[in-house]
């Protein structure tokens, strides 16, 4: 399969999170939904990593371990946040702010990885921040 098709079953994951995750912090603390919701992709992501057995965990490098760690701080801050503005907030208001996370990723690597924007991304980028801020003050 494509990126194309992948990235279409990412948000199609991630909108099916967004509804799912509404109705499951609805009595509960945000900060322990997040935890349980994290040790649910824990072992799932170690048991597809294991199965799959692609790549020993001793060719990684101390740089890849770094920036994983890294991100992987990065998604649980994210979470964290996002779980917390779902309890607060409607689900069909906070997933759009949360997608303005593809602005900040096109201007991210345009400075840190220099990846070259061009008008499309600018446009596009233009329209997801549009969106977002029509949906979430609807």
């Amino acid at each position: 399969m494509s990126w194309f098709v992948w990235a279409l079953l990412s948000a199609f994951f991630a909108g099916a999170t967004a509804v799912l995750a509404k109705v499951g912090v609805k009595d509960v603390d945000s900060n322990l939904a997040t935890a349980i919701r994290t040790v649910v992709i824990l072992v799932f992501a170690w048991a597809v990593a294991l199965a799959t057995n692609q790549q020993p965990l001793s060719t990684l490098g101390r740089r890849t371990w770094i920036f994983l760690v890294l991100s992987g701080i990065a998604t649980g801050l994210s979470w964290l946040c996002y779980f917390r503005a779902l309890q607060l907030g409607e689900a069909s208001r906070v997933a759009p702010v949360d997608k303005l996370s593809v602005v900040v990723a096109i201007a991210l690597a345009a400075i840190f990885l220099h990846e070259h924007l061009t008008w499309h991304h600018w446009v596009g980028g233009s329209f997801i921040f549009a969106g977002a801020i029509v949906l979430a003050y609807a």
